[in-house]
């Protein structure tokens, strides 16, 4: 990083204590006023930027990090303001013991202060990270005891499809041990969905669902291959959903259409209803709104108990009523889905099937966007965003959404909250679903030329596609 001259260093220093107050009166998270802070200032650090959020001194930085150390029963060590100097400037970089200890001090991630070491391969080295779990270089998985691997659920994905095709070497022609596999595996790509990339999913997806085709074909009992379908079925609305993410809706309304067939070929009315929910889902993204509401509504005929019902309300039917404008009958439906949803037992179920109270928040600000109501919009927006497991794909979109109901009144911080979003998801683990939002955002803020919305155009432009031009699934 270049030299600053000193009279631009002083100016930083000043705007950014007006930034962190300003940030800390609204009660924004720091790594928001970190983000905030490069988007107006780019030739601070991410490691400065951080020091600048928190309002510290290097001397102050140093003396917490001692504490540290002191707290770990460890001599404190001769880290320097010159030093640290060094770091957040360059050349020098912190070695792995500093690095981690300026992480704790900061209560941040090393990816986030720009510390996370790189090997040739151009991944990071797994490294503790300050609140989170483990998180290996992928090539290799750390040892707990000799002889003993931590799975994750990347590598236990191939495992899944392969229990399933063993399963049908012993009886290809199906039976009670295949069905219970395949349901397993149903069960399991549902419940893990948001923990993998679309297209990784989506190829594992696609290999069990082709295990079951000899199966099908075969004279089974009629009982097991019914169970077949039906699990045959789920498969294929989960391949739906992953296409959709994958921006291939032409693939998606094939896979829900076989979805729906299945469901109504065994009588699983569940399985029927949520596949024409998602058929209004694409219908709607090709803008086919009378088609949208006519499957969102079969769907909700179909729909049995609470949780189906609230969530065909809110995922399908509120959505469709908002774009085509009918707001007082989209607040009925809206008063219906929430107290519907309150009368589920549970509350809400997870998973790729199941729905919640922040999922039915964020489809209820939409609705408010797309009639107009950003001041509606925003409370449900953040009580979705506050509802999600920070960084999971309801996380991200729940964000972007909040920065659209930002931009009219804060166009900067709505650009810095989606360039938070950009740091911190992988491209290939960006749903096209948020992908839509971000360009919708762009567009929203078009007539703004600042330097934070500036560098979202150029983010959002530059993001690789969903698939490539050869039909492979891109990857960060």
């Amino acid at each position: 990083m270049g030299q600053i001259p000193r009279s631009r260093r002083a100016q930083i220093q000043r705007e950014a204590a007006f930034i962190r107050m300003r940030g800390q009166r609204e009660g924004f998270p720091l790594d928001r006023i970190v983000t905030a802070l490069r988007g107006i200032f780019p030739e601070l650090s991410p490691l400065e930027a951080w020091r600048l959020a928190l309002g510290w001194s290097r001397n102050q930085t140093i003396a917490q990090v001692a504490d540290l150390y002191i707290a770990d029963g460890l001599r404190p060590p001769a880290l320097s303001a010159a030093m640290l100097c060094r770091f957040e400037h360059g050349p020098d970089r912190p070695g792995p013991e500093y690095a981690t200890m300026l992480a704790r001090a900061y209560g941040a991630h090393l990816d986030q202060l720009g510390l996370r070491p790189r090997c040739v391969c151009g991944h990071g080295y797994g490294e503790l990270r300050y609140g989170q779990p483990y998180e290996a270089h992928p090539g290799w998985a750390p040892v707990l005891l000799p002889g003993v691997e931590l799975m994750t659920t990347s590598s236990g994905l191939p495992a899944v499809r392969e229990s399933l095709r063993l399963a049908l070497l012993d009886a290809p022609y199906g039976g009670p041990v295949v069905v219970e596999l395949a349901e397993a595996a149903v069960e399991h790509y549902a419940l893990n969905y948001s923990r993998h990339a679309p297209a990784l999913l989506f190829d594992e997806v696609h290999g069990a669902r082709g295990l079951l085709g000899d199966a099908l074909a075969s004279p089974v009992a009629p009982v097991t291959g019914n169970d077949l379908r039906r699990a045959a079925g789920w498969l294929s609305a989960l391949l739906g959903n992953l296409a959709y993410h994958l921006a291939d809706h032409s693939g998606a309304r094939a896979h829900f259409a076989i979805a729906v067939s299945l469901g109504e070929r065994v009588g699983d009315a569940r399985l029927t209803a949520w596949g024409l929910g998602a058929q209004s889902m694409v219908a709607r993204a090709r803008l086919d709104l009378p088609a949208a509401l006519a499957y969102a509504q079969a769907g909700l005929e179909r729909a049995s108990g609470p949780l189906v019902r609230a969530q065909l309300l809110g995922w399908a039917v509120l959505p469709s009523l908002a774009q085509l404008g009918q707001a007082a009958e989209a607040e009925r439906v809206l008063s219906e889905a929430t107290s519907t949803l309150a009368a589920d037992p549970a509350g809400g179920a997870p998973g790729r099937f199941g729905f919640d109270a922040p999922e039915l928040d964020l489809h209820e600000s939409e609705a408010w966007l797309a009639l107009g109501r950003t001041d509606r919009a925003a409370a449900r927006t953040e009580a979705s965003a506050a509802g999600c497991v920070l960084l999971t794909p309801g996380w991200a979109a729940a964000t972007i959404v909040l920065a659209q109901t930002e931009a009219p009144a804060r166009p900067g911080d709505a650009a810095a909250r989606a360039l938070d979003v950009l740091e911190r998801i992988p491209p290939d683990r960006l749903r096209s679903t948020t992908r839509d939002r971000l360009r919708a955002l762009v567009a929203t803020l078009d007539s703004t030329d600042t330097a934070v919305v500036r560098d979202l155009h150029e983010r959002v432009r530059i993001l690789p596609p969903p698939i490539d031009v050869y039909g492979r699934g891109t990857t960060a």
